[in-house]
């Protein structure tokens, strides 16, 4: 008997979770949904950080999603109600920010990171090459050809006394 009344009680509880409040509202045409749509899954939840307002279940994107609603209904465009959402919470509520000066190390900074590592590795490559191609033309200093001498000659005693 206990345990069928705390089955009872738990399905209750999960039926409450399962039934959590989902948004709804009423768009004048489908224009506007679409335009409500398109403007949640183009925003980034500034909490969250890595989902847009359409996804997020987070308190801030339930505010969000209201607020885009009433600046739709005031008959707001896209840009305005973008402008309002950047003011409030900088170009990081934008999943694609604007080039400018402050933006241009995030926009451009992979590119020369990439430019950079590949003139690394050009340059290590042709020296390899260089070595390689002609070993005779290295050339070494007098203290490193006075140690090579000693390690070859001790080399030569070792093998002679072997």
């Amino acid at each position: 008997m206990k345990r069928l009344f705390a089955a009872l009680v738990l399905g209750l509880a999960l039926t409450g979770i399962a039934r959590a409040a989902i948004d709804t509202y009423e768009f004048k045409d489908e224009a506007e949904r679409e335009r409500f749509r398109v403007l949640t899954e183009e925003l980034r939840c500034p909490k969250c950080q890595n989902q847009n307002i359409a996804d997020s279940n987070a308190p801030i994107a339930t505010d969000l999603r209201r607020e885009i609603f009433r600046m739709l209904e005031e008959g707001r465009s896209n840009d305005e109600i973008v402008d309002f959402l950047v003011a409030r919470y900088g170009d990081f509520v934008r999943y694609n920010p604007p080039v400018n000066a402050r933006t241009l190390l995030l926009w451009y900074g992979p590119a020369g990171l990439l430019v950079g590592g590949l003139l690394v590795l050009a340059v290590i490559v042709v020296r390899r090459r260089k070595v390689e191609n002609s070993p005779s033309q290295v050339l070494l200093s007098a203290d490193e050809k006075a140690r090579l001498d000693a390690l070859l000659n001790s080399e030569n005693q070792d093998k002679k006394d072997s």
